[in-house]
């Protein structure tokens, strides 16, 4: 039995070369054009010759097959999202980034990272450039998914608002800056603070609030007999406050919307677009389908109704997990864009951005 998916999808023998051929040509034209491909084209661009009546015989079997469809009546045929799954996985031929791309994918990635000015710039800038980069390459959006988990930092800062609250200032060791509002126990003198915010930037340069986390739990006794009892229970919810905050929770950066509007063609592409926007508001549907690349060693291509996320906006996503330097999955990034993308170009650039991020992480 061959391995083969448009064999596995069809009768035995249903899918020879010149079905092969002629379904490539339709999916070719779909993808270069959007428009559907007629049999008298077809007939034109085969390498043997072929008659018109005999092109439309073999369209009817592929149509026959679930492959493709006919948008209306007497008119060209389009590829169903099986066509282009089937497309994608068994017949799609990927180039390579070249190195004029592969050089400019670095220098604005990293430049951003560096910062432009010459000071330190945050690594989610370089992510938001990374996103950016995508949608002017694809005409898509481009999407980064991220979480603040892995993220080290270098210093923090207790500072009292009023008695019962104090705003929690973490600096990243890439130059960010993190807030968050928590609450202060009654009766906390203002020594406190400074003694907390010393006690945790003695143990908390380039770590992980994780690590930090794990390092006091173990420390608490040793800690007791450092620090009073109420300056300890300020250190433990402080740092259960920073967790909270800033390890875990997903960052969606979203670029280019705009260019999905460029492709718009009629009402229909109009309503589309509209759906697709709608999806693209509802974080959390889309953080939840970009987490499933994270299990991906490699680029993932969703197609259309395939995810229920885009099964009304008819959309397609290409996406690829980047890495620390420990080899941990820490986020995702890709494009999302109609059907028709040009799958052969944006999948080894969406692969090659991620490893450039890798890198820059490790």
């Amino acid at each position: 039995m061959s391995s083969d998916p448009l064999s596995r999808a069809a009768p035995s023998g249903a899918i020879d070369d010149r079905a092969r051929e002629i379904f490539r040509r339709i999916v070719d034209g779909y993808l270069a054009t959007g428009e559907p491909v007629g049999s008298r084209n077809i007939a034109r661009l085969l390498a043997a010759p072929l008659s018109p009546a005999s092109v439309r015989n073999v369209m009817q079997d592929l149509e026959d097959l679930g492959l493709i469809y006919a948008p209306h009546t007497s008119a060209g045929r389009l590829p169903t999202e099986l066509g282009l799954r089937l497309f994608v996985d068994a017949m799609l031929e990927i180039g390579d980034v070249s190195a004029e791309e592969k050089q400019h994918i670095e220098t604005q990635v990293k430049a951003t990272a560096a910062g432009r000015e010459g000071g330190p710039r945050s690594f989610e800038d370089a992510l938001s450039q990374a996103s950016s980069l995508l949608s002017g390459v694809s005409r898509g959006a481009g999407l980064v998914l991220t979480s603040k988990s892995g993220k080290r930092w270098k210093h923090l800062e207790f500072v009292r608002l009023d008695p019962a609250q104090a705003l929690l200032v973490l600096v990243g060791e890439d130059g960010s800056l993190e807030n968050r509002l928590m609450p202060l126990p009654p009766g906390l003198p203002v020594s406190a603070l400074a003694e907390a915010s010393n006690y945790l930037n003695a143990r908390l340069r380039g770590r992980t609030l994780g690590e930090l986390r794990t390092d006091i739990e173990q420390l608490r006794q040793q800690m007791q007999g450092e620090v009073d009892e109420i300056t300890a229970r300020l250190i433990e919810s402080g740092l259960a406050s920073a967790a909270e905050g800033f390890d875990g929770a997903p960052q969606l950066i979203v670029r280019g919307q705009a260019n999905l509007l460029d492709d718009v063609r009629a009402a229909e592409d109009l309503d589309r677009i509209r759906l697709l926007f709608a999806d693209l508001e509802s974080k959390k549907d889309v953080i939840d389908l970009l987490s499933r690349a994270e299990d991906a060693d490699g680029v993932r291509i969703f197609i259309g109704s395939e995810n229920k996320l885009f099964s009304l906006s008819g959309s397609s996503m290409i996406a690829a997990p980047f890495r620390d330097s420990q080899q941990r999955i820490v986020g995702v990034l890709g494009v999302i864009g109609p059907t028709r993308l040009n799958y052969a170009r944006i999948v080894p650039m969406v692969d090659y951005t991620a490893r450039v991020v890798s890198r820059m992480l490790e």
